[in-house]
């Protein structure tokens, strides 16, 4: 009678080990991403006030333009992670390599088409005349590195697959480390100004791409591993990255809707709106985390032929997740009186802001379940569901966020669109977890 209980605990605490071990560093690697952005901000916004619109206005686009290919990552992660659970290393690595050429192809293709059409983006963006230029220099220059940063995605991934987050930690610091030193060389030393930090980032970028290569090249010579461009392989990784993609662009789309809204609602509302977005994000990098090293496990069991390990994986993890989500909730609460004078000094905007961002604490175990499944499911290689999911999420929540305005609504109105969105995407994950569907065993799915 005591042993199933104790093998119980025994499994929970393996699996608990596992997912700290695989979330922690990846919350570090999260997290050092946008500062990269800020770093720039920071040097930049010291050369004037249009070098900081333009830089703006330039990064905005920058970034939209690479979050959309995150399927990068995330597909060859679970890819990568089952012939890791299969013993099969040397096809693992091969996995990967598939995955960084066709970063790699994608990433010419963007700076193909970003370097020309850059004024024109600028221009549809709405940047002012004054900082115009110098959003068109960030631009055209930043974006000679996308190929390198798509590379880091999909090598991202790669190591994720492995079960390493530890070098992806590293290897972030070094970019952060780097890109620092490299802007304010080139900005101030070099007096090269906003042209200066954007080489800066390329520069940083490179580095993290080509760090990330050497590890990836070692492990391929010790595996006996092909490095070489497998067209077969690369139309697969993007035939698996096509469904993720399709996620990833109505979940933009989603976040897209919700900032026009609050714009229409007047400029109190869309400050209080950005402000919560903003500790939105700082949130969903502690829940992404956990979400990540979800994916690695998960796809590692079930490349393993171990369906029970799978399951009993997801079912610690949704706990990870509740249990995460009602601690930042707690956070958001006890936290607000420091949080929100960091952003805004208006009477009006604190009025706005505070009951929706009371609504966000109290939806953070829900957004703990769905990060989670989230990563599950990407783990299980199971992306034309998320894909139709999220297109069904996208559905219901855009007439309900429309209306708001034209009912008199307000931001919080808003925020409750947002929470239906969540309890949404909670309910069409949550149905396909529990229906096993999603646990397909073997090398490949």
């Amino acid at each position: 009678m005591t042993q199933a209980p104790a093998a119980s605990r025994s499994s929970r605490r393996r699996h608990d080990r596992e997912i700290i071990a695989l979330a922690v560093p990846a919350f570090g690697a999260l997290v050092a991403e946008p500062l990269f952005v800020m770093v720039d901000s920071a040097i930049v916004g010291h050369l004037g006030t249009p070098q900081l619109a333009g830089l703006g206005v330039a990064a905005a686009l920058l970034m939209t333009a690479v979050s959309v290919f995150v399927f990068l990552a995330y597909a060859t992660t679970a890819a990568v992670a089952r012939r890791v659970g299969a013993g099969d290393l040397s096809s693992a690595i091969r996995q990967g390599m598939d995955g960084i050429w066709l970063a790699l192809l994608l990433g010419i293709a963007v700076v193909a088409f970003m370097f020309p059409a850059a004024p024109w983006l600028v221009e549809v963006f709405g940047a002012s005349g004054t900082a115009a230029p110098h959003a068109i220099t960030y631009l055209r220059i930043s974006s000679l590195g996308i190929p390198a940063m798509l590379v880091v995605m999909a090598a991202t991934g790669v190591l994720r697959g492995l079960q390493d987050t530890r070098t992806p930690l590293y290897v972030a610091i070094g970019g952060f480390a780097a890109n620092g030193a490299l802007n304010l060389g080139l900005v101030y030393g070099a007096g090269l100004g906003i042209a200066g930090s954007a080489w800066g980032t390329v520069f940083a970028q490179a580095g993290m791409a080509t760090a990330y290569l050497v590890v990836v090249i070692r492990g391929a010579r010790r595996h006996d591993a092909s490095l070489r461009p497998d067209p077969a392989g690369i139309r697969a990784s993007a035939q698996a990255g096509m469904p993720l993609l399709v996620r990833t662009l109505s979940l933009r789309a989603v976040l897209l809707i919700a900032t026009a809204v609050a714009a229409r609602l007047g400029d109190t509302s869309i400050a209080a709106h950005q402000i919560i977005l903003s500790l939105w994000s700082l949130t969903a990098f502690a829940l992404d985390a956990i979400a990540i090293a979800g994916q690695a496990i998960i796809g590692r069991c079930l490349g393993a032929g171990d369906p029970a390990g799978a399951r009993a994986a997801c079912r610690r993890m949704v706990e990870w997740g509740i249990a995460s989500g009602v601690g930042l909730g707690v956070l958001i609460v006890l936290a607000r009186p420091v949080f929100i004078p960091l952003f805004t000094s208006d009477p009006t905007v604190k009025e706005a802001l505070l009951p929706a961002l009371l609504l966000v604490a109290v939806i953070q175990p829900i957004a703990g379940v769905v990060f989670v499944l989230d990563g599950v499911l990407m783990g299980a290689g199971d992306g034309p569901y998320l894909a139709g999911a999220m297109l069904v999420t996208l559905m219901v929540f855009t007439p309900v966020a429309l209306l708001v305005p034209p009912l008199g609504g307000d931001l919080t109105m808003l925020w409750w669109a947002m929470t239906l969105m969540m309890a949404v995407r909670m309910a069409t994950l949550w149905l396909r977890a529990r229906s096993g569907r999603w646990v397909v065993t073997g090398a490949t799915r």
